[in-house]
């Protein structure tokens, strides 16, 4: 395993720190303000179009996307940018089209869609134009395992019938939301992972209501388009919008939260690279009972064991991103599991404990700390929680013995 950068990678990394320098941090601020002035918390603020506009204009765009249709990057070579993003991760990812859901939407399509499927809506996606979602998680059954899906898509004739309930539907409230891809029961017979299957539906379809925006740790998450509740009541869609064929809906739900989840690795790699330099600075600045904070040995403890955990997570993300180029997704399971397990729940800890070195500035709204932490926390149960990735891994170190 070679995790050394090459040429392409580090010239993408000195154009993307530039950007970041140049644009994304002194934008903070504007879009907080934009945020808070707007009428409607759920649109995404101007800045946020200025910023990709400027990203696209630098060849900064859909880098997170292999062949031709993205940046044509591997999964190694995307890591380090990838992180680069996630040390501001509510407006870096959008700036440069690689924000979920719209990622892993425009994966499933680029994947599994058909010519006519692409062209309606990857292609748009592609492009920014758009944003989309992805409803499969629900409110009345444990999510976590993705077979309790009730949601029934029923054919009738030559159209699905779509009747359910979701929530913390990924980008529902955002005005731009366009499509929505769908995950539901298709035949409940079935065997238990050939039951569910995905289909495409517009939002504008009758019967698609987004009831209400889900808060997350209080926070609306408007920046990525916000949480949704979204009722479906006797959505009509015709059956070419399914996606791949009936009874794939699980295989293509783990297809795509596979590069999901280390993505998301790759970006709270960054968050804690921001944490650990943020309470370094804090460290530094301030004294107490005589003496700099930073002197304290707990704090220096802290500090330390932060570029430890940091180290040891960014070799293991590389490794998985190695492994998920070379033997392909399957290949890299247990790794991605791996990184899944460790990585949200290391870089909340890491971002606790900048927060008590900030004391009361840490919980406030002047500093991005409070933010990291909750999309740290999510980020143990998003694309399934912790105790599931336990469970799956220790079955299949299990089987090893028996």
């Amino acid at each position: 395993m070679d995790f050394g950068y090459d040429a392409r990678t580090e010239e993408l990394r000195r154009r993307l720190l530039a950007f970041m320098d140049e644009f994304v941090y002194p934008a903070e601020p504007v879009f907080a303000r934009q945020r808070a002035e707007a009428d409607d918390p759920w649109s995404p603020p101007p800045v946020v179009a200025e910023l990709k506009a400027e990203a696209r204009e630098r060849g900064l765009w859909n880098l997170f996307l292999p062949g031709e249709n993205g940046g044509g990057l591997t999964n190694l070579q995307y890591a380090p940018l990838a992180e680069i993003t996630g040390r501001s991760p509510h407006l870096a990812p959008p700036a440069l089209n690689c924000a979920a859901p719209d990622t892993g939407n425009m994966e499933v399509l680029n994947e599994f869609g058909t010519e006519e499927q692409r062209k309606a809506w990857l292609e748009p996606l592609l492009a920014g134009e758009i944003r989309s979602a992805f409803a499969m998680t629900e409110p009345d059954v444990a999510s976590s395992d993705a077979t309790n899906i009730e949601t029934r898509i029923e054919r009738v004739g030559d159209e699905y019938v779509i009747n359910g309930r979701k929530w913390y539907i990924s980008g529902a409230m955002n005005p731009n939301c366009r499509i929505f891809i769908v995950m539901g029961k298709t035949d409940p017979s079935a065997d238990r992972h050939r039951q569910q299957s995905m289909v495409l539906v517009p939002r504008d379809t009758p019967g698609v209501e987004v009831r209400r925006g889900m808060r997350v740790f209080g926070y609306d998450d408007g920046d990525h388009g916000g949480h949704a509740e979204v009722v479906f009541q006797d959505v009509r869609v015709p059956v070419t919008n399914l996606i791949g064929e009936e009874g794939g809906g699980f295989a293509i739900a783990q297809a795509r939260l596979g590069p999901g989840r280390i993505h998301h690795c790759m970006r709270l790699i960054g968050m804690a690279e921001r944490a650990v330099e943020l309470m370094c600075r804090r460290a530094v600045a301030r004294s107490a009972f005589g003496k700099p904070i930073a002197a304290q040995g707990v704090v220096r403890e802290w500090i330390a064991e932060a570029r430890v955990e940091i180290e040891q997570l960014r070799l293991l993300v590389l490794k998985t991103a190695w492994l998920m180029d070379t033997v392909g997704n399957r290949g890299a399971h247990t790794e991605i599991q791996a990184i899944k397990i460790a990585t949200p729940a290391a870089v909340q800890r890491i971002v606790d404990r900048a927060i008590q070195v900030h004391g009361a500035a840490g919980v406030s709204q002047d500093f991005p700390l409070a933010e990291l932490w909750a999309a740290a926390r999510t980020l143990r149960l998003a694309d399934g929680p912790d105790e599931v990735h336990k469970r799956s891994l220790a079955r299949r170190e299990l089987q090893r013995y028996v």
